[in-house]
């Protein structure tokens, strides 16, 4: 996906359901240079913004809420939309780029009519696991005895893993997590197939009762790998925009109160 001169990325999208990769609803493996995308509205679903420790710049991020803050380098934000908020992120210096990735992960039903919130989590409060040859961070859920401090709204993991050259690892997944691996940079062999950054496929795992483990290594040079898990919502997906809720009928309310103000403002 290409928008201007300013955003490219890879983009990755669920479909009705957002089966294989429930409970995410997409991923943009993204580099943005300019402020592409105006403010905009969300509901009935979460935006997460992770940005790579190897981005020029980091993110300004505010919402109607009134968060007013800076997403910096290896750090991540998580806007749980709820029943509706206005969101912006732009570069914080122009002419440099942000490396990141857009995660969007769909809420409960149930608490697709809650009240927006914002979590964030700084680069320096994020568990780092050194192993030889291998750096893990965990941004959110666990890896071993390594386990992010926040605490969002739907159970999901993401793992960041930095390999060398023939270095490999086996990553436990826990039970009843769906699983998908997207390569930034390099290839990697993963459970014994060979993935690219550059290729248009990514390895899935459906969610299975018992606990496993997908085996990764580099290949060819230096890799990077982000690891995504979570519990599936099995719950109906209407999507308009940058709006998802469960029921066509709920979807309309929440367009409707947008259009008469009820997000607020920036």
């Amino acid at each position: 996906m290409n928008i201007g001169s300013g955003f490219r990325a890879y983009s990755l999208r669920g479909g009705e359901m957002a089966a294989p990769i429930d409970p995410f609803l997409g991923v943009d493996h993204a580099w943005m240079s300019a402020a592409t995308f105006p403010t905009h509205p969300h509901a009935g679903f979460s935006a997460v913004s992770y940005l790579f420790l190897d981005s020029e710049s980091g993110v300004n991020n505010r919402d109607s809420l009134g968060t007013r803050n800076l997403i910096q380098p290896g750090g991540l934000h998580w806007t749980a939309a709820g029943r509706g908020v206005v969101h912006s992120e732009v570069p914080a210096e122009s002419g440099k780029t942000v490396h990141m990735l857009q995660i969007f992960v769909n809420l409960a039903v149930e608490r697709q009519g809650a009240e927006a919130f914002a979590l964030s989590l700084e680069p320096q409060d994020v568990p780092v696991v050194h192993l030889p040859g291998i750096k893990v961070r965990v941004p959110l859920g666990a890896f071993g005895e390594a386990r992010s401090p926040l605490r969002p709204p739907t159970e999901v993991c993401l793992l960041d893993i930095s390999l060398d050259e023939g270095a490999s690892l086996s990553v436990p997944i826990p039970d009843g997590h769906s699983v998908f691996i997207m390569p930034i940079f390099g290839t990697l062999v993963i459970d014994g197939q060979s993935f690219a950054a550059n290729e248009p496929r990514l390895p899935v795992f459906p969610a299975q009762a018992t606990l496993r483990e997908i085996a990764l290594q580099a290949k060819d040079g230096n890799a990077k790998v982000v690891v995504f898990s979570g519990t599936p919502l099995r719950q109906p997906v209407h999507w308009q925009g940058p709006m998802a809720l469960a029921s066509a009928e709920t979807l309309a309310d929440r367009i409707a109160a947008y259009q008469r103000g009820e997000f607020g403002s920036i």
